[in-house]
This record gives C-alpha cells, sequence and structure tokens, in this order.
C-alpha cells in the first residue's frame, strides 16, 4: 500500500474537518486517507491552535531547559512514579553506538492520584510532577489541550477515512498515556550532517509535531531519507503503531529520524493514544485472518517500547524489579524497517 518513491511530505488542509457539512469533513477524510496509508507523515493547516498557546509553550520549553542541571535533574524521569519528567541526554537508546544528542521534557494527560487507574498502579499513569518555574505549568497545560482537542479532531477525520461513524473513536481515550515532549536540541558547533534521534515509529496511533527548525527526516519505501522541513502555520502528523495495526498495514507507521545539526532546536511531539487498557486489533474491514498484527493492548505496548529505550527501565528489567509485558514486541517492527532493510 505504500508509495515507494514518494520525495516529499503532503500539505493538508483540515478546515474542512470542522464544518457542519459532512461533504467537507468527507473530503479531507479522503485526503487523509491518501496520505496515511501512501506515505504515513504530512503537514496539517487549518487547524485551530492559536499561535500564541504555540509560543507560550516555547518559551516555557526555553525557561526550563535554561535551568542548570542539577535542577533540572529533580524532575528526573527515572524517579517519577509514572514515567513522567527530564530526561537527560543519553537516557534513551534508540542506537547501541551512539546516544542522542538532546534532552526532553515529557508531561502526560493530567490523571489524578485518587483516580482508580492510578490506584491500581497502571503504569505511564498519574499526575505530573511539575518544576517550579513562573507559568510553566499553565502554559504546557494549555497547550496540551489544545493539541489533544485537535487530536480528536483528527481522530474523526480517521474514522471518516476507514469507512466508520466519525465518532467511532470518541470514547477510547478517556485518560490515556498520551504524551507531550518538549525536546530541546542544544547547540553544536562540531555537529555533522548525520543521524541524530536514532531511525524509529512511533509506539501510540498518531503524532502530532510542533517544529521550527529543520532536521527531521521520513524513511520511503525505498529505503531513501526524505526531507521535512518546517512549513509555517502547520504541524507535521505522523501515523504510529497502534493505527498500523488498527488497519493491518493499510495505513503505514513510517519511521523517521532527527539530522544531527548546528543549530539549537525546539520541538513538541504530542502521542495521541488511546485509554491502557484499550485492546487494539485490526479493524472488521482490514482483518485478514494471519498473525502479523496480533491484538494488543496498546498501554502494554508502549510500555514495553519504553522499556526497551530508556536506560532507567533497561536497568530495572536487568535487575529483576520489572518484566515486559507477555507478547511483546521488539522495537522499530513496524512501518517500512522490514521492507528495506534499513538498519536503524
Amino acid at each position: 500500500m505504500t508509495e515507494e518513491t514518494f520525495t516529499s511530505i503532503p500539505v493538508i488542509d483540515i478546515a474542512g474537518l470542522y464544518a457542519e457539512d459532512k461533504a467537507e469533513r468527507q473530503k479531507v477524510a479522503d485526503s487523509l486517507q491518501h496520505a496515511a496509508g501512501k506515505i504515513g507523515f504530512f503537514y496539517i493547516a487549518g487547524h485551530r491552535v492559536a499561535p500564541e498557546l504555540i509560543e507560550s509553550v516555547r518559551q516555557a520549553a526555553k525557561d526550563f531547559f535554561a535551568q542548570p542541571f542539577e535542577k533540572k535533574m529533580e524532575r528526573y524521569i527515572g524517579a517519577s512514579a509514572s514515567h513522567k519528567g527530564f530526561v537527560p541526554e543519553g537516557e534513551e537508546i534508540y542506537n547501541k553506538s551512539r546516544p542522542d544528542h538532546k534532552e526532553a521534557f515529557d508531561i502526560g494527560f493530567e490523571v489524578p492520584a485518587d483516580n482508580p487507574l492510578v490506584q491500581a498502579g497502571t503504569p505511564l499513569l498519574g499526575p505530573n510532577d511539575w518544576p517550579e518555574i513562573p507559568d510553566f505549568r499553565e502554559r504546557a497545560s494549555a497547550y496540551y489541550a489544545a493539541v489533544f482537542d485537535l487530536g480528536r479532531v483528527l481522530f474523526r477525520g480517521f474514522a471518516l477515512a476507514l469507512g466508520l461513524d466519525e465518532h467511532a473513536f470518541d470514547d477510547v481515550a478517556q485518560f490515556p498515556p498520551s504524551k507531550l515532549r518538549m525536546i530541546h536540541y542544544p547547540y553544536d558547533g562540531e555537529a555533522q550532517d548525520a543521524p541524530g534521534i536514532g531511525a524509529h515509529t512511533d509506539y501510540e496511533c498518531f503524532t502530532i509535531l510542533l517544529a521550527d527548525k529543520p532536521g527531521l527526516e521520513v524513511l520511503n519505501g525505498k529505503g531513501d531519507w526524505i526531507d521535512a522541513p518546517p512549513v509555517p502555520g502547520t504541524f507535521v502528523v505522523n501515523i504510529g503503531d497502534m493505527l498500523e495495526m488498527m488497519t493491518a498495514g493499510a495505513f503505514v507507521a513510517t519511521a523517521h529520524r532527527v539530522r544531527s545539526v548546528k543549530e539549537e532546536r525546539y520541538s513538541f511531539p504530542l502521542f495521541y493514544a488511546c485509554d491502557y487498557h484499550h485492546e487494539i486489533r485490526p479493524l472488521p474491514a482490514f482483518e485478514k485472518g494471519d498473525t502479523a498484527y496480533e491484538a494488543v493492548k496498546i498501554g502494554d505496548h508502549m510500555w514495553a517500547q519504553a522499556m526497551q529505550t530508556y536506560s532507567y527501565l533497561i536497568a530495572k528489567r536487568e535487575r529483576g524489579e520489572i518484566a515486559l509485558p507477555e507478547g511483546t514486541r521488539r522495537t522499530n517492527t513496524f512501518g517500512h524497517f522490514s521492507k528495506t532493510g534499513v538498519t536503524p
């Protein structure tokens, strides 16, 4: 189903998804279906996320990362009860030969401590541990809410694209392990034009990315890396593992990476997921009767992928403190990896 030779990423105006006329919504859904099925990556214009919220979250990130390392480590993700907080350089291991030259602060869907899911010890869920920086929580929370609402609109578009009732996914993300990452790539005067973040697919249903500097590259079906430069006024959206599974590969979780570039760079991906215990399996229209896409709880998949990526979780596994869920897939088993032979 993939368009093996794509050399650029399309721009889709999604303003029609907000229209009262269903024909207008379906027109956008048809464009989403083509981009999700042929490429797995696209830009979206016509969204309703206010520019002020975008500038505000950028400032919040700058305020956090300007702190001394010791201060940022007070919110270290490895000390979190729900896998949120500061991710120092080298914490994530996508490629064993070199660490990623970046740092991040991870924010989750705010789930109160007294929620039954949190009380039951569900991984990835719980309150955020906010840094004590003026206006940080308010800025980050407002941006999260706006982009998560955009995700709900997009999911309705995907439902139409898949021939479903457009509200088919409305109730599948009540308390999801959906993460917003504030990612900072420090200035690196010695950087070469080479891969930065190791090639990977995203674990969730889809990702909504705000980035305003170059570096993102997308893998096509021939194994070529295609630039996805910033387009003003848009977000980048890419299909994740779980939408690939829902469609048994009709939608593709396209692999991507970030080149090492000299200039300082910030990016803000929000990973839209369903609820932890929501079971993902091929939709009836896409069921092939084989075992290529066996059913999995979305949270188990996300938690298992994290346990194979984050250094502190790998160490916990090695000490026997945690174990991978049954049926865990290795990282990088979705998308074009198996078709191209590209080594992540």
